[in-house]
C-alpha cells in the first residue's frame, strides 16, 4: 500500500513509518522539521528497499503540495501524527494549538479527499477524556469527553471533523473511512536501536528519569505523593511504541470504505511514578536523585485504558506490557544518543 505519515520524523510517526517500510509499504513522509528531525529522516531513508520511500518537507497548511505529493504518489492510506503535544504550551498558545492542530487537520484532509484517499488513521489521545470519574477507570471508548486543556481539545475537534467528513463523502458517494486511535502514555525504542525518543522540553517522565540517570538533570520530581493509589503517586499507562505501531498498521489494513472506528491503546493497567523510577534504577543500575513536591493542579490519581474493544473487533493487544522490557529498550537508545538525536 502505498501511505503518506505526516510528523514522520517524529517520534511516534517515525516508528509508525520504519514498520510500515519494514512491512513492504510504500511511505511518503511529511514533515516541516519544526520540531521533528532530520536525522530520523535520513534514518528511515537509509533502511528503505529502493523506491520504497520519499521525504516531502511540508507544513499541514500547505494543501497544494500535499494534494500533489497524495496525487503523484497514489497514496491509499494516511496515518495522521504532525501535531503540537505539549498541554502546558497549549494553555499559554492556544491559538498556535488550534491553528496546527485544527486548522492544518483540515487543509490535509481538504487534500485527501480531492485525491481520493479511502484511509485515514489518526493520532488522537486520552487526553480527549480529560478527568474522567474513577467508577470509569479503566477507561472505555465510551467515556464523556471533558478535555483540559486546548491540546485536548485539538484531538476532540481533529475526531468530530473525521466524522462530518465520513458523513459528507458518504453522502457525495466518495468512499472513505477512518480510525481515531486515542493513544495513553508513549514509551520505549526500536528494538533495532535507531530510532527513540526525543523531545524539546522532554515532558514525558520516563526519558526524563533516564535523562537523570545521565546526568542531564539534577534530579527527578515527584508531583504529589499523597493520592489515593497504593504507594501515593499517579498512575499511567505506558504503551510500547512499537506496539503502537503496530496497532496503526492493524488498523490500516482493516479499514474499509465508509468506516468510523475509535479505539483506546494501552496495556489495560497503570504503573505508578514511584513504579517507574525503581524500574529504571533496576534497569541502569544507577542511582539518581529524587525529590517530592506538591502535586499539580490537573493531574488525576489514575488514568489508564480499558483496551478491549480493539482486541474484539480487530484482534490487536499490546504485546509489550512489562514495566522494566520497555524501560530498556529506551536505555539502550539513549546509551547510544545521550542527547537524543542531536549531536
Amino acid at each position: 500500500m502505498n501511505v503518506l505519515v505526516t510528523g514522520a520524523a517524529g517520534y511516534i510517526g517515525s516508528h509508525a513509518a520504519d514498520r510500515l517500510l519494514r512491512d513492504g509499504h510504500t511511505v511518503v513522509a511529511v514533515d516541516n522539521l519544526s520540531r521533528g528531525h532530520r536525522a530520523a529522516v535520513d534514518l528511515l531513508e537509509a533502511g528503505a528497499s529502493a523506491g520504497k520511500f520519499a521525504f516531502v518537507r511540508a507544513d499541514l497548511g500547505d494543501r497544494a503540495t500535499l494534494e500533489a505529493a497524495m496525487r503523484a504518489h497514489k497514496i491509499e492510506a494516511i496515518m495522521h501524527f504532525a501535531a503540537f503535544a505539549l498541554v502546558g504550551e497549549s494553555v499559554e498558545q492556544p491559538l498556535v494549538y488550534y491553528r496546527n492542530n485544527v486548522a492544518g487537520m483540515v487543509s490535509l484532509l481538504e487534500a485527501a479527499v480531492s485525491a481520493g484517499v479511502p484511509r485515514f488513521v489518526f493520532s488522537s489521545s486520552c487526553a480527549t477524556y480529560g478527568q474522567p470519574p474513577e467508577e470509569m477507570v479503566p477507561i472505555p471508548e465510551d467515556c464523556p469527553k471533558s478535555p483540559l486543556s486546548p491540546y485536548g481539545w485539538s484531538k476532540l475537534h481533529g475526531e468530530h471533523i473525521l466524522r462530518d467528513v465520513a458523513e459528507g463523502c458518504r453522502r457525495t458517494g466518495k468512499p472513505f473511512g477512518y480510525a481515531a486511535l486515542r493513544y495513553f502514555n508513549v514509551a520505549g525504542a526500536d528494538a533495532r536501536g535507531r530510532l527513540g525518543e526525543d523531545h524539546e522540553p522532554e515532558t514525558h517522565i520516563i526519558p526524563v528519569v533516564i535523562q537523570a540517570v545521565l546526568g542531564l538533570r539534577p534530579h527527578v520530581a515527584i508531583f504529589g505523593t499523597d493520592y489515593p493509589t497504593p504507594d501515593g503517586t499517579c498512575v499511567r499507562d505506558y504503551i510500547h511504541v512499537e506496539d503502537l505501531a503496530d496497532a496503526h498498521v492493524t488498523c490500516m489494513n482493516a479499514l474499509k470504505p465508509g468506516d468510523e472506528r475509535q479505539y483506546n491503546l494501552g496495556i489495560g493497567r497503570g504503573y505508578s511514578v514511584r513504579e517507574i523510577i525503581d524500574a529504571v534504577r533496576a534497569v541502569t543500575g544507577r542511582e539518581f536523585k529524587v525529590i517530592e513536591q506538591a502535586r499539580r493542579a490537573g493531574d488525576p490519581p489514575r488514568l489508564y485504558a480499558d483496551a478491549r474493544k480493539i482486541k474484539a473487533e480487530l484482534g490487536w493487544s499490546a504485546s509489550r506490557t512489562d514495566l522494566h522490557e520497555i524501560i530498556r529498550s529506551a536505555w539502550a537508545w539513549y546509551q547510544k544518543n545521550p542527547r537524543g538525536y542531536r549531536k
